[in-house]
C-alpha cells in the first residue's frame, strides 16, 4: 500500500499482519479523498478503527492538521507506529491502543472535537449504531464536520438516527457512507 497524494505521495505503508484487518485499498482511498478534498486541509482527524492508519495518514499527507489513530489490536498499533515513523508524522499524531468505547470516553474527557471521523471497523462488526450513539452523545463531531464510514455495501452502518446521511457510494464490495450533523436525510447513492 502507498500514500496516494500530498506531501508523502507514493511513500509505502505497512499493514497489520492480521486476517481481521482489511486496509482501505488505493482505489477506494483515492475516490474517497476526491469526495472530501475540500474538508482535509487543516482538519482535525479521528481514525477510530485505524488498522494500518492509511486513512488518517492520507489525510495528513494532504494537509490535515493532526490526527488521533485508535485501535485495540497490538499488530495494528505496531503497523501504525511504524508508518508514522517512516512518514515523519510523530508530531502530528496521537496513537491510542484501546477499544473504541474507551477511546471515545477519553476524547470526550479531553474536550476534543474532530472535523473528519473515519470509521472502518472489521466487517464482522455489522452494526455501528452503538458507535454512532456514542459519537453523538459525546459531541465529538465538530460543527460542520463529517463522518466517513467504510462498510460492506450490503450492510450500511445505519447511523441515521444520530447523523444526517449525505452521500453513499459503492466500490465493488465496499460501501462508503458520509454523515454530517443532524438526523435523517437523503443520500446520493452512487456506484464507483
Amino acid at each position: 500500500m502507498r500514500i496516494i497524494a500530498g506531501a508523502a505521495r507514493s511513500r509505502q505503508i505497512v499493514t497489520p499482519d492480521s486476517p481481521s484487518t482489511r486496509p482501505t485499498g488505493d482505489r477506494v482511498r483515492e475516490a474517497l479523498f476526491s469526495i472530501i478534498l475540500q474538508r482535509v486541509p487543516g482538519a482535525k482527524v479521528l481514525d477510530l478503527f485505524t488498522g494500518s492508519g492509511a486513512l488518517a495518514l492520507e489525510a495528513l499527507s494532504r494537509g490535515a492538521a493532526n490526527a488521533v489513530l485508535a485501535d485495540h489490536a497490538e499488530d495494528a498499533i505496531r503497523a501504525v507506529n511504524r508508518n508514522i515513523r517512516n512518514l515523519g508524522y510523530e508530531n502530528a499524531v496521537q496513537v491510542l491502543r484501546m477499544d473504541w468505547r474507551r477511546t471515545l470516553k477519553r476524547l470526550e474527557s479531553e474536550n476534543r472535537q474532530f472535523d473528519l471521523i473515519f470509521l472502518d471497523p472489521p466487517y464482522a462488526m455489522k452494526d455501528m449504531s452503538d458507535v454512532g450513539a456514542e459519537l453523538a452523545a459525546r459531541n465529538l463531531l465538530a460543527p460542520g464536520g463529517m463522518i466517513v464510514a467504510e462498510h460492506d455495501h450490503h450492510t450500511p452502518p445505519l447511523l441515521e438516527t444520530y447523523f444526517r446521511l449525505t452521500d453513499r457510494r459503492r466500490y465493488g464490495r465496499i460501501g462508503l457512507s458520509l454523515y454530517q450533523e443532524g438526523e435523517g436525510g437523503q443520500a446520493n447513492d452512487a456506484i464507483g
